[in-house]
């Protein structure tokens, strides 16, 4: 069985969105939440991103989104969490000498995932790792941008490939009016992701309801509200293997 360790894999990219006057970077809740029910759960939980560092989503860090016990969390610089964040490797580092102690693997979100993501080799390898061991690997939101280029190495296919997934709603972007600066920033939409590697897109029928899917090892959320119950059925899916 693989071990009870996991990873939460964090974009490190930026960039700005709401026509200029806001900047994108990690959802925090996306790696919270997880983080949360992960060590709840008794897992020993890393984050990494591609190279070490990470943003802070602006839109993340509003009363809608972070408030409460995540807000204080958050505000503790020296909570566990946010030394861990704050703190973090990059993955490379990780994939060097530690990937193969991981059994999950996480991939957070914030709209900047949809620019590093699908060139994040380094996080792509650990999760390709994760899943040849027999582990789970699990994303929220704009997370399934790391399938663009993640492979199941006894096949050589996409592990989303033949798979259902879900994933943040083109008609989510289109609601909140970033759809064109996404397009500049060269973004391909999660839904569109899924059909070019022949993975079954699911949705609910509300863009914020909380919603996951699990197909076999492979469990994904639709969006902010999904990151908990995703990670839940990420640790039941871990504890029947």
């Amino acid at each position: 069985m693989p071990a009870r360790k996991a990873l939460i894999a964090v974009t490190s990219a930026t960039a700005t969105l709401f026509n200029g006057k806001e900047r994108t970077g990690l959802f925090i809740s996306e790696a919270l939440h997880p983080y949360r029910a992960l060590v709840a759960a008794g897992f020993e939980v890393d984050l990494a991103s591609e190279t070490g560092s990470y943003t802070a989503d602006w839109l993340s860090q509003q009363p809608d989104f972070l408030h409460g016990e995540d807000l204080a969390i958050w505000n503790d610089l020296d909570s566990e969490f946010r030394q861990k964040l704050d703190h973090m490797r990059p993955a490379a580092e990780i994939l060097a000498d530690s990937a193969a102690e991981y059994g999950l693997f996480y991939a957070s979100a914030g709209h900047a995932a949809l620019i590093d993501y699908p060139t994040a080799r380094a996080l792509q390898q650990i999760a390709e790792q994760v899943w040849a061991a027999g582990g789970v690997v699990a994303s929220v939101c704009h997370g399934p941008a790391i399938f663009a280029d993640l492979r199941d190495r006894a096949t050589g296919t996409p592990i989303i490939q033949g798979r259902r997934i879900t994933g943040f709603t083109t008609e989510a972007e289109e609601t909140m009016g970033i759809m064109a600066e996404l397009r500049g920033l060269g973004a391909e939409m999660v839904e569109e992701l899924a059909q070019r590697l022949g993975a079954k897109y699911e949705r609910s029928a509300g863009i914020w309801d909380d919603f996951h899917v699990v197909d076999g090892r492979l469990v994904t959320g639709q969006n902010p509200a999904s990151a908990t119950s995703t990670a839940l059925a990420a640790i039941e899916v871990f504890d029947k293997q």
